[in-house]
């Protein structure tokens, strides 16, 4: 074994790659409980290293054919690094849209499953954890990977593991036996029904878990960064102001071809949400750039420089690229790397397994209901070198914006009950 991390070593060191103390101290207690439980959680704060710390595993353990599972935007980021690390065995990444295409799943003695807590949705099992349960059924090693294990509730752990042969839930036969011993199972009313709420998970399910995770913040890496987050308010054209009046006091607009209905206050705090960023999705599904303030107050202040611009919706992307232009934006992570391009992400695809160190600052066009979205998102130029690091949400004047910073900033998300306790719904 010592002999094999020394060949490692060497191997990575001629290739001009070193892994930090703390990783190869990961590399080697990882590897330990692998051959002991088959799985290991590395919960690794981004910017950390766990991506190269997860295929070191992999070579000192002598895998010969690996699986990296991840999501879409960040598969050019995987690729380089393993190229760059350029381990003895064979290994294909896959965005997990397309683990279906995976042929022969027994060849692979190893699958890496990065951001795990994409599988973490409960009561039932997304389709992403069902496929992946299928597949970790061939494999004798799997490594998960994730900066923020359950980042809303400690349920999130069960269906990232459950199709693990030894994890510590294994007994239970589904979620809801689970709950038995590990839930605060409570109810509340949702638009009149009542319904059980399977949030409370209780601190247990953690400490079960801790004898396959190895946890490792940026505080324990030595990260010093410090990120100085701006604000800045824009007047919206007098029209968005008008139509998100409109919509409030009578809760639709009818116009020539298209309709804007708000007749549930679900859909009222979505429309708004919308207009005051400059932008509409109609009745009829299709959707429209109203306003291009936002927009051209981001060209107007960071024009020239490379920054990494975070969206909510579609139209908000059509409204950069109207005001940018093709030669100033991309979407392609791999084309901003490789150029002075500015990047453009949508704030979900691109909260997490994807570096933007490259950027001068981030910059919001709007911001996610999400405080996932919100922690997640605004470290994406975060590494161990940054000292400083500048994010800027551009907010509408007198928008919804700023009640959504306040909730996320405090860990919270932005419910329909904050949003009612502000705006009043007349049902028509």
């Amino acid at each position: 074994m010592e002999r094999s991390a020394e060949y490692y070593k060497k191997k990575m060191e001629k290739k001009g790659i070193t892994l930090r103390d703390y990783q190869k101290m990961i590399v080697k207690e990882a590897s330990e409980i692998l051959f002991k439980s088959g799985f290991v959680y590395l919960a690794m704060e981004v910017r950390t290293g766990k991506t190269l710390t997860s295929m070191s595993v992999a070579s000192l353990m002598k895998m010969k054919k690996v699986l990296f599972v991840t999501k879409k935007k960040a598969l050019s980021n995987i690729q380089s690094d393993y190229e760059l690390l350029s381990p003895d065995y064979e290994m294909e990444a896959i965005n997990y849209e397309s683990i279906h295409k995976v042929e022969d799943v027994h060849t692979f003695d190893m699958i890496i499953l990065d951001e795990a807590h994409g599988m973490g949705a409960f009561p039932k099992p997304s389709n992403r954890a069902k496929a992946i349960k299928e597949i970790m059924k061939n494999s004798p090693y799997v490594i998960l990977l994730s900066g923020t294990p359950t980042p809303e509730s400690y349920c999130q752990i069960y269906h990232q593991v459950y199709g693990l042969p030894k994890n510590p839930f294994s007994s239970y036969k589904n979620f809801y036996r689970f709950c038995d011993d590990y839930v605060n199972v409570t109810s509340r009313k949702i638009n009149g029904l009542m319904i059980k709420d399977y949030s409370d998970g209780k601190p247990e399910i953690m400490e079960k878990m801790k004898p396959y995770t190895i946890n490792y913040s940026q505080k324990d890496a030595g990260f010093k960064s410090n990120i100085n987050e701006h604000i800045i308010e824009v007047e919206m054209d007098p029209v968005t102001y008008s139509i998100a009046k409109k919509l409030k006091k009578d809760l639709v607009i009818e116009g020539r071809d298209e309709i804007i209905l708000a007749d549930t206050p679900v859909k009222l705090m979505s429309k708004l949400h919308q207009i005051y960023s400059g932008t509409v999705k109609f009745e009829s599904g299709n959707s429209k750039v109203l306003d291009l303030s936002k927009a051209k107050l981001i060209h107007d202040n960071f024009f020239g420089h490379k920054i990494g611009i975070f969206y909510k919706f579609a139209e908000e992307l059509n409204a950069l690229k109207e005001v940018f232009g093709d030669e100033a934006l991309t979407t392609d992570l791999k084309e901003f790397n490789e150029t002075d391009k500015s990047i453009a992400l949508q704030i979900v695809a691109g909260r997490e397994g994807i570096s933007l160190k490259l950027a001068s600052a981030l910059v919001y066009f709007n911001i996610d209901f999400s405080a996932t979205s919100y922690w997640q998102s605004r470290d994406r130029m975060t590494t161990k070198d940054t000292t400083e690091s500048d994010v800027y949400w551009i907010f509408a004047k007198n928008g919804i914006e700023r009640d959504i910073y306040k909730s996320v900033v405090e860990k919270k998300n932005y419910t329909l009950s904050q949003f009612k306790s502000k705006y009043v719904f007349k049902k028509q």
